[in-house]
C-alpha cells in the first residue's frame, strides 16, 4: 500500500513539474546580456513556455542584483505583462555590471522556479564620467587621406577584475588592445546625425588586458563622417578632421580604478591602409604595414603626436541598435573567362559585404578586385549601373609568404568579383564574401509550394540584409547607400517579419527627428543632401509610418511616446503649406518607378496625380497622429487632428473624386491608396474596388504600381473579396511583376520592374540598382494574408493574434513563422486531397482568434476531436466562408473536410 502511495505522490510530482510555466529567455532593452545599456531605468522581457494550453502568466516577480546585492525587488506583481517590463528601483550607475532573474506564476499556486541569471552592464550614463579627450593626427594628410592609427602604451601593476572601453570616432574605427581586436563590429561608431547624436560603443576588455604592460591600438578611416558620400562626389559632410575619442576604464582587485584616456600623451602615424572612402573601395598596401604597432614593445620614438582638440561632448549617445558584424561567409560558386577575357568568380548570390583573399606573390605585386551585381548580356562584367563609385579594392603585396586582405572602412554590393594581377594561378579556395549587415536577429520563415514564390522570398530577405546596414540604405553598391525615407516607410511592416528591426529604427528614428527642420522631414536619414530635400508625400511620411508599424509589431508603446513631438511636427508641417486641405503644392517624387512603356501612344503609363498622392498620405499620417494620441490619451489632440482628418477628407472628395465615384486619377495606385486610407465613403469602396481589378485585367493581368502603391496593392485585393487576383499578380511571371525578375535570375530585389530587360540588355544606368528592397514590401501580403498571421490592435505585438490564411493561386501549401517578445506564432496550411490541414501555434501568454476557412462547424475537427468538444476552445461565429475560434497559447491541428 506504502509503494501504491509513494508511487502515486511521485507521478503528481512529475505531473506538476512537467506543467509548470517555465521561463526560457530574457533579453533587456530588447538585446541579450547587452554592453552599454544607457538607460538609468531598463525594460525586461521574458519568454515562457508550458506543455498545456491556454497557460497564461498571472503575476511575476523581478531581482535586479549588483554583485551579490539586490537593488531592486518587484515582489509579487499580479499582472500579465511579460514584455518591457520597466526597471523601478534606484537609478542605475554609470559602468556597473547588473544581473536579474524573474519569477512567473500560472496561478496561485503553480509557479516557475527562478529564471537563469541575465546579466548587462550600464554604459556613461553622466557626461561627468568623461575623462577622455578628442584627438587627432599630429601628421599633415595627403590628398590620398591615409588612414592613421593611434596607439597608447601603459602598465596596469594590480590585478584587473574588469575593464571596459568606451570609443567612438569622428570617422569609423577598429580597435585593438596587445595585437587583439577590439569587439567584432564594423564600420563603428556607426552613422548618426553626427552633430547632435555619436554613438560610442561599450566593450568588456577584462580579457584582452595583461597584468603588467599593455598596448591598445586604433585605426580610423573616413567613413561617412568626412568620407565621400551622397551625390558629385560630396564629402566633408561633417567635418574635415578625423579624430579618436578612446576611455578605458579599469578596476583592481582592492577596488581602486585607473582610467587610460586618449590625450596628449597617445601618438600618432599612418600604415598599410592608404586610402578608403565607402563608395570607392580600399586600398592596402602591406610594404607599409608598422608590424607590431598595436602591441607592446613596439618602437613609437618616430610617431607624431597627436593634436587634442575641444570638439563638443553633449552630442554623445550611447549605442541602441545592434552593430554591423559579419553573418554568412559565401564560397565561390565558379569561376569565369569572360568574352572580353576578364577574370570573374561568381559568388551565386547579391550580397552586402567583400571579399576576403589569399595571396602568395611577390614584393609590389597588385592584385585589384572590381565588384558588380550582374554580367551583361554577353557575359561580361558589368558595372555602369554604379555610376561614379569605383567599388574597387587595391591589395599590394609585401612578398613575405602567404597574405591575407580584407577591406575595413568600405564595403559592397556585388555578387561577382573582377581579378586583376593576381600572381599565379586562381584557385577559389582562396577567395571568400563575407556577408555584413546589421547583427539584427532573424525572427521570420516563409516557405510554400511554389518555388518561385520561395526564391522571391528569399530575395525579399536579402534585399533588406543588404541595406540594413546601421541605416535603412536604398542600394549598397553605387554611388548613393543613403538612408531614403520613402524605401524604408514602404517596407518597414515587412521587415519586421523577417528580422527584428525594433532597436534598428529606434535608433533611425531618433536620427529622423534630429535632422527634422520645423517638422519637414529630409529625404534621407542622416540627411546630407542639404535643408531643401525636405517633406515629399510618401517619403516624409515616414515620421508616423514606421512608428506606428513598430507600435504593432512589437506592442512597444514608448516608441509612440519618443516620437510623438517629431509626429506632430510633421503633420503640423504639411498643414502649413496645405491650400483649403489639400497637399498640392511642393515637390513630390510621386509614385516613384511606376509601370511606363517605352513608347507610349495610348496612355498606358500609370501616371497618377501627385497632389492627390500627397492629400492621400496628408489624410494617413493624420490618422496614424489620431491612433498615437488614442493610445497615450492625449484626448485634446485625438479631438483637433479628429477635425483636421474630416476636413482632409472633404477636401480630397471635393478635389479628386467624382460625384460618380470616380478618381481624377484612373490608376492602381490612386484606387490603392484611396482604399487603404479609407478616403472613400462607405457607399463607394466596393465600386472603386471594382475598377481597381478591371483596370489590372486591363493591363493583362499585371500591376502598374511604384513604390507607394505597391506595398497596399494585394491588401486592399484581398480586404475588398479579390484575393484570387492578389493571387493572380503574385504569380504574374512577365514584366511588369515580382516574379519577373526571379525568373530573370534574381537573388535580390530590383529597383525597377524590369532593371533587366527579356533581352538581357539593361535599364537606365543612371538608375538601375538590383539589390534595392522597396518592391520586396509583399512580404506583408504573403505573411499577413496568405499565411494569415497578424496582430490585433486590442494586442499589439501578437499579445492577441489573428490567424486568418487566404488559400488560393495554384499553391498546395505554405507555411510561416515568427519569432515575437512571446515566442514563436506560426501557422501553416497544406491541402490533401480534400482535406485541408491546419496547424497553429500561440504563445504562452497570448491569445488569438483562428479563421478556419470552412462553412461547416462539423466538417472541421481539431486533434481528431469536434470543434465544440475541445476544451479551452470558443467557437465565436461562421461568416465569409471562416469558423471562427478563440484560443489560448498552444499548438493546434485542425482538419478541415472540403
Amino acid at each position: 500500500m506504502k509503494r501504491i502511495l509513494l508511487a502515486f505522490l511521485m507521478q503528481m510530482i512529475l505531473i506538476g513539474s512537467f506543467a509548470q510555466i517555465k521561463v526560457v529567455s530574457t533579453l533587456t532593452d530588447n538585446q541579450i546580456n547587452p554592453i552599454g545599456v544607457g538607460n538609468r531605468h531598463p525594460r525586461f522581457t521574458w519568454i515562457m513556455s508550458a506543455n498545456k494550453r491556454n497557460t497564461f502568466q498571472k503575476a511575476y516577480q523581478v531581482q535586479v542584483f549588483e554583485g551579490k546585492s539586490m537593488v531592486w525587488n518587484s515582489g509579487k506583481t499580479i499582472s500579465d505583462q511579460s514584455v518591457f517590463v520597466q526597471y523601478n528601483g534606484s537609478p542605475l550607475q554609470s559602468n556597473k555590471k547588473y544581473t536579474w532573474r524573474v519569477k512567473v506564476w500560472e496561478d496561485d499556486k503553480n509557479a516557475s522556479e527562478w529564471s537563469s541569471l541575465s546579466k548587462f552592464q550600464t554604459a556613461l550614463l553622466d557626461s561627468s564620467d568623461w575623462h577622455a579627450k578628442w584627438v587627432s593626427p599630429g601628421f599633415m594628410e595627403t590628398k590620398e587621406r591615409p588612414s592613421p592609427l593611434f596607439r597608447k602604451a601603459f602598465s596596469s601593476k594590480k590585478k584587473i577584475v574588469q575593464a571596459t572601453a568606451f570609443i567612438t570616432s569622428h570617422g569609423m574605427y577598429e580597435a585593438r588592445i596587445n595585437g587583439e581586436r577590439i569587439g567584432d563590429a564594423f564600420l563603428t561608431p556607426g552613422w548618426t546625425s553626427y552633430n547632435k547624436r555619436l554613438q560610442y560603443q561599450s566593450y568588456d576588455v577584462t580579457n584582452l588586458l595583461n597584468n603588467g604592460n599593455n598596448a591598445i591600438g586604433v585605426i580610423l578611416g573616413s567613413g561617412w563622417y568626412r568620407g565621400i558620400i551622397g551625390f558629385s562626389n560630396n564629402n566633408n559632410s561633417y567635418g574635415t578632421d578625423i579624430s579618436l575619442l578612446f576611455q578605458l576604464n579599469i578596476q583592481y582587485s582592492d577596488g581602486t580604478e585607473e582610467i587610460i584616456a586618449s590625450d596628449d600623451s597617445w601618438k600618432s602615424s599612418t600604415g598599410a591602409i592608404q586610402y578608403s572612402e565607402i563608395y570607392n573601395g580600399e586600398t592596402i598596401d602591406n610594404r607599409l604595414e608598422q608590424k607590431g604597432w598595436d602591441n607592446v614593445g613596439f618602437n613609437d620614438s618616430k610617431w607624431d603626436k597627436v593634436i587634442v582638440q575641444s570638439f563638443p561632448m553633449k552630442n554623445l549617445v550611447y549605442t541602441e541598435n545592434e552593430l554591423v558584424k559579419k553573418q554568412e561567409r559565401l564560397k565561390p560558386l565558379k569561376l569565369i573567362h569572360t568574352p572580353k577575357g576578364e577574370t570573374v568568380i561568381d559568388f551565386g548570390q547579391n550580397l552586402s559585404g567583400w571579399v576576403h583573399m589569399k595571396v602568395k606573390g611577390q614584393k609590389g605585386d597588385k592584385v585589384t578586385i572590381s565588384h558588380a551585381e550582374v554580367l551583361d548580356k554577353f557575359g561580361n562584367f558589368y558595372t555602369e549601373n554604379l555610376r561614379e563609385a569605383k567599388a574597387q579594392n587595391n591589395y599590394v603585396l609585401n612578398g613575405e609568404g602567404i597574405e591575407e586582405f580584407e577591406p575595413h572602412f568600405t564595403w559592397q554590393g556585388f555578387r561577382y568579383i573582377k581579378i586583376e594581377g593576381y600572381p599565379g594561378d586562381i584557385q577559389l579556395d582562396n577567395f571568400e564574401a563575407h556577408v555584413l549587415n546589421s547583427n539584427m536577429t532573424k525572427t521570420g520563415e516563409f516557405t510554400s509550394s511554389n518555388q518561385l514564390v520561395n526564391q522571391l522570398q528569399h530575395n525579399i530577405l536579402w534585399g533588406q540584409k543588404g541595406n540594413f546596414i546601421d541605416v535603412p540604405t536604398d542600394c549598397p553598391q553605387r554611388d548613393e547607400r543613403l538612408g531614403w525615407t520613402g524605401d524604408a516607410q514602404v517596407f518597414s511592416r515587412t521587415a519586421t517579419f523577417n528580422l527584428n528591426v525594433h532597436n534598428f529604427f529606434l535608433k533611425w528614428l531618433k536620427d529622423l527627428e534630429a535632422d527634422q527642420v520645423d517638422g519637414k522631414v529630409p529625404f534621407v536619414i542622416p540627411n546630407i543632401l542639404g535643408p531643401g530635400a525636405t517633406n515629399s508625400s510618401g517619403w516624409s511620411d515616414v515620421a508616423t509610418i514606421i512608428p506606428w508599424n513598430l507600435y504593432l509589431a512589437y506592442g512597444d508603446k514608448k516608441v509612440l511616446a519618443d516620437q510623438y513631438n517629431s509626429i506632430v511636427n510633421y503633420v503640423e508641417s504639411i498643414g502649413k503649406v496645405a491650400q483649403n486641405d489639400l497637399w498640392n503644392s511642393g515637390w513630390h517624387f510621386g509614385d516613384w518607378l511606376f509601370f511606363r512603356p517605352a513608347d507610349d501612344n495610348d496612355g498606358q503609363s500609370a501616371v497618377t496625380d501627385k497632389g492627390l498622392i500627397a492629400t492621400s498620405f496628408y489624410a494617413h499620417s493624420t490618422q496614424l497622429l489620431i491612433n498615437a494620441a488614442t493610445i497615450l490619451d492625449k484626448k485634446e489632440d485625438v479631438i483637433k487632428y479628429t477635425s483636421l482628418l474630416n476636413k482632409i477628407k472633404n477636401a480630397f472628395l471635393k478635389e479628386y473624386v467624382t460625384p460618380n465615384g470616380r478618381l481624377l486619377s484612373s490608376t492602381q495606385t490612386a484606387y490603392v491608396l484611396a482604399l487603404n486610407f479609407d478616403l472613400l465613403p462607405e457607399q463607394f469602396r466596393q465600386a472603386t474596388a471594382d475598377r481597381l481589378v478591371d483596370n489590372i485585367k486591363s493591363y493583362g493581368n499585371h500591376l502598374t504600381t511604384g513604390f507607394l502603391g505597391t506595398p497596399y496593392l494585394c491588401n486592399v485585393l484581398t480586404r475588398f473579396g479579390y484575393s484570387n487576383m492578389a493571387y493572380t499578380l503574385l504569380l504574374q511571371p512577365t514584366y511588369p511583376s515580382w516574379l519577373y525578375p526571379v525568373k530573370m535570375g534574381a537573388t535580390t530585389i530590383w529597383e525597377r520592374w524590369d532593371g533587366q530587360k527579356t533581352d538581357s540588355t539593361f535599364q537606365s544606368v543612371g538608375m538601375n540598382s538590383f539589390n534595392h528592397y522597396s518592391y520586396g514590401a509583399i512580404g506583408d501580403w504573403m505573411y499577413r494574408k496568405m499565411v494569415g498571421i497578424d496582430t490585433y490592435e486590442d494586442g499589439v505585438g501578437y499579445k492577441h493574434s489573428k490567424i486568418q490564411p487566404h488559400i488560393g493561386g495554384d499553391f498546395t501549401n505554405a507555411s510561416a513563422s515568427l519569432a515575437t517578445y512571446y515566442g514563436d506564432i506560426s501557422n501553416s496550411w497544406k491541402i490533401d486531397g480534400k482535406q485541408l490541414k491546419m496547424e497553429v501555434n500561440i504563445p504562452v501568454n497570448t491569445s488569438a482568434n483562428i479563421f478556419i476557412p470552412s462553412y461547416h462547424v462539423e466538417q472541421i475537427t481539431e486533434n481528431g476531436q469536434s470543434l465544440n468538444d475541445v476544451k479551452g476552445l470558443k467557437i465565436i461565429d461562421s461568416k465569409e466562408g471562416y469558423i471562427q475560434v478563440q484560443v489560448g497559447s498552444g499548438n493546434y491541428h485542425f482538419i478541415i473536410n472540403q
